[in-house]
Formats: C-alpha cells, sequence, structure tokens
C-alpha cells in the first residue's frame, strides 16, 4: 500500500506543485486548506508524513502540529515563507522534524519527504521528543547528553549541536557550509576548516574506527550525512 502524504497549505498551486511530485515518487497524497482540516484527516485515517504550512487561515501549522503531537509521532515537515534562524527553531520547537522555507525546490522537499520515512522506518527513531536513538547511539536533547552503548561521552556544546542535527534528519547530506550557518546562525562562510575539525572530533568519541566510520558519513565533494 502507498504511503499517505498530506499536504495542508492555503496556496493551491504549492499543494498541486507538491501533489504532482509526491504522487510520481509513488505516494498517495491528501490536500488540506488549513490546520483544522488537516487535522481532521490525521484523526480519521492513517497519514505517515505531514507537511504543514506555518501561516494558514482557522489554524496555523504550529498549532496544528502541536495538536498533532499530542497523540501521534508521525514525521512532521513545516514550511515557511519565513527564514530567519527564529523562526525555524520556533517550527522544530514545537515537535516538527524538519523545515523548509519558501520558495524551495520541490525536488529538495521529496528528498527531505523520503529521509523522514526512512527514519521512521529504520533503526534511527524518535523515541520521544527528546531522545533520538541511532543503532548503540542514544543522543538526549533535554538532558544534552550522548551515550554510546550506555556509557556516556563528553560533547562540548559544538559537538552536540552538530551531532544532534544530523542524526535529525538521517540520510540527508550537510555541506560544511550549511552546518556552519545552521549551528552558528551566520551567513557569512569562510572555511570548512571549522566544521572539519568538529566532525573529527566527533568521529573520534562515536566511532570504534574514525576512519571506517558506521554513523558519521563523508559523501566526497558535498559533506557529511548519518544514515
Amino acid at each position: 500500500m502507498a504511503q499517505h502524504i498530506v499536504i495542508a497549505d492555503d496556496d493551491l498551486e504549492i499543494r498541486d506543485v507538491l501533489r504532482i511530485y509526491l504522487q510520481n515518487e509513488g505516494y498517495r497524497v491528501t490536500e488540506a486548506e488549513d490546520g483544522l482540516q488537516a487535522l481532521e484527516i490525521v484523526w480519521a485515517e492513517p497519514v505517515d508524513l505531514l507537511i504543514l504550512d506555518v501561516m494558514m487561515p482557522r489554524m496555523d501549522g504550529i498549532r496544528a502540529c502541536m495538536a498533532v503531537r499530542e497523540s501521534s509521532d508521525i514525521p512532521i515537515i513545516m514550511l515557511s515563507a519565513k527564514g530567519e534562524p527564529i523562526d525555524k527553531i520556533a517550527g522544530l520547537t514545537t515537535g516538527a522534524d524538519d523545515y523548509v522555507a519558501k520558495p524551495f525546490n520541490p525536488l529538495e522537499l521529496v528528498a527531505r519527504v523520503k529521509a523522514q520515512l526512512r527514519r521512521k522506518n529504520s533503526g534511527s527513531r524518535a523515541l520521544n521528543d527528546n531522545v533520538i536513538e541511532i543503532g548503540e547511539l542514544v543522543i538526549d536533547r533535554s538532558r544534552h547528553t550522548v551515550r554510546l552503548r550506555g556509557r556516556e561521552i563528553a560533547f562540548t556544546p559544538i559537538e552536540f549541536s552538530i551531532l544532534e542535527l544530523m542524526a535529525s534528519h538521517p540520510g540527508i547530506v550537510f555541506s560544511a557550509e550549511k552546518l556552519y550557518k545552521s549551528i552558528w546562525n551566520e551567513e557569512k562562510f569562510i572555511s570548512d576548516n571549522t566544521i572539519m575539525v568538529h566532525i573529527r572530533n566527533i568521529r573520534s568519541k562515536i566511532e570504534d574506527h574514525p576512519r571506517e566510520p558506521r554513523y558519521i558519513k563523508t559523501v566526497w565533494g558535498v559533506g557529511y550525512k548519518i544514515e
């Protein structure tokens, strides 16, 4: 049976574009014009992933996301014309799994959808809103801790932020520039040496064989990802 995706956006053109791209990938797609319609669908039938626009009439995406999270852990991707870091943080802290700023490339959004569905169906999963488990690695957002095979490992705040960001988006490739801008919240990017050093330090702490990493993979010429 095809996986079911709900798109909630008051912009008909955006819904049409996303529906076409997602249906071409074999997904079943249902459309909603606002957050209330999206909730009615989620409560009425099985849904595998929910795409929510932040700004919608009657009920916005933030409130809809919070309502869904009261009873469901389905992956949620937020859409918004706002691209400031504070807007992204607001979306993610309400329980969303990913955030995409408008305008966006539909192919990128499809890739995000696939990554979230892989996470849902694989060994990488959110045990609750604060804990991510990937294999023998457990990342606790609330306690700001990392455990490997039950043993807590000391991480600097920056190292933790990089690992938590990548672990929250398994399968997504992060360039050094994207990691830098996301973690440091700075638009100006000078060199990827800083990121390289942090990645090396993280690997030295969580990988049995850092030169043959199990968790953080290098995509040569592109960046890094967690499988």
